[in-house]
């Protein structure tokens, strides 16, 4: 059967976080007790406001196409938004809205890149960047860091990194896996290297700015360098801040002629995201916030309380993290310890032994390493540790 599906479809991987939490629900369906910490995926409800604007878009009668890069209003909220947090002004012509931050990503590749572009991205990565690249028949070129570096890229490495061929960097901070943020002087750092090469677009992936809690006030690379207006393309939305992510609606914001060849390409595939939604998701933009504060108060306590656990079991080792929902353990001293082949199989170890479910780093660019998501119950998260020190006293 292979042979009949396209070959574009031989240089990528499904998602191994998908593939982790549906094999934890396999378990759980033949009534195995599994604590799975594999999904990003919050454990608090919308707000009350945004599922009741659902409700009222239902009632009024949001059940059809709305224009393919999202509603005016919407549009006008999340110029609001990043007028309000970032002090950035976007026209209605310089945003698009899709079905989630992903679709957005998606969609800029396919916009962007041509056969023979590369695009620099830093690993630890999230799983999907380096295979939505591949899908646009360019290539992905990895800068690899380490726990020394708290998983960061310095200008050195960029600069580095660069050849004639370079189109693309993307830049995720917070960033999935780590939780590592980058600090305004390195931003000001990676930005000073990139204005000496205007041939270089950037992706600046804040799924997870309010996800947030760093010495400093957010800042992305454009705040910190405002030169690289026209080059930079702002991916955000509102599945992690505002815990909707099966609502599917996340949006991006860069020059209008990238922007309208975004529209151009989500016309062709699954025309506008959900209109029920995209309602929901101007009540979020547009209501109280307070909600937000709330959930990162209970993300840093789990954060610290996590930090420590693991970081006392001998053969893991975890550094603080600045936001996001994750840490990132580097697990290699245990690997060997076990005569495990890798962190695949200590991924299945740890599923097999203690029925905890967590993504080898591998499929994060991380070798090594695994990442555990505390996006759950305080309970769950007291009770993995009790199994992990058991598994490994």
């Amino acid at each position: 059967m292979s042979s009949i599906t396209a070959n574009r479809l031989n240089c990528i991987q499904p998602s191994a976080t998908l593939a982790i939490s549906a094999k934890a629900s396999e378990l759980r369906a033949k009534g195995v007790d599994v604590i799975s910490l594999a999904s990003g995926e919050p454990d608090f409800s919308p707000p009350a406001y945004v599922i009741q604007a659902a409700i009222d878009a239902i009632k009024q009668g949001f059940h059809y196409y709305t224009p393919v890069d999202g509603l005016p209003s919407l549009k006008k909220a999340i110029q609001a938004q990043f007028k309000r947090d970032h002090g950035l002004s976007y026209e209605a012509s310089q945003i698009i809205v899709s079905c989630g931050a992903k679709h957005s990503l998606y969609n800029l590749c396919q916009a962007l890149l041509n056969p023979g572009d590369e695009v620099i991205i830093p690993a630890p990565y999230w799983v999907s960047y380096p295979d939505m690249v591949k899908l646009a028949e360019a290539t992905p070129v990895i800068i690899d860091t380490s726990i020394a570096q708290d998983y960061k890229i310095t200008a050195e490495q960029l600069e580095s990194t660069i050849t004639s061929k370079t189109k693309l960097l993307i830049l995720n901070s917070p960033s999935n896996p780590t939780g590592m943020v980058y600090s305004q002087q390195e931003l000001r750092e990676l930005g000073a290297v990139l204005k000496k090469y205007p041939q270089v677009f950037i992706v600046s992936d804040d799924i997870y700015e309010y996800i947030y809690w760093g010495n400093e006030p957010y800042n992305n690379l454009l705040m910190q360098c405002p030169e690289l207006y026209d080059r930079t393309i702002l991916v955000n939305g509102i599945s992690k801040a505002y815990a909707m992510t099966g609502w599917r609606i996340g949006y991006a914001a860069g020059h209008p002629d990238i922007i309208k060849a975004m529209k151009k390409v989500q016309s062709q595939s699954t025309s506008n995201p959900t209109a029920i939604s995209q309602k929901a998701a101007e009540a979020a933009l547009n209501g109280p916030q307070d909600c937000i504060a709330e959930m990162v108060a209970a993300y840093q306590a789990r954060q610290q309380f996590m930090l420590e656990g693991l970081n006392a079991i001998a053969g893991m080792e975890c550094s603080p993290t600045q936001g996001a929902f994750y840490l990132f353990v580097k697990v290699e001293a245990l690997i060997k310890r076990l005569g495990l082949n890798d962190d695949i199989a200590f991924a299945d170890y740890l599923l097999d032994k203690a029925q905890i479910a967590v993504v080898p780093g591998t499929a994060f660019g991380g070798p090594g390493h695994m990442r555990l998501s505390y996006a759950t119950s305080d309970e769950l998260l007291k009770e993995a540790l009790r199994r992990l020190r058991e598994l490994f006293a």
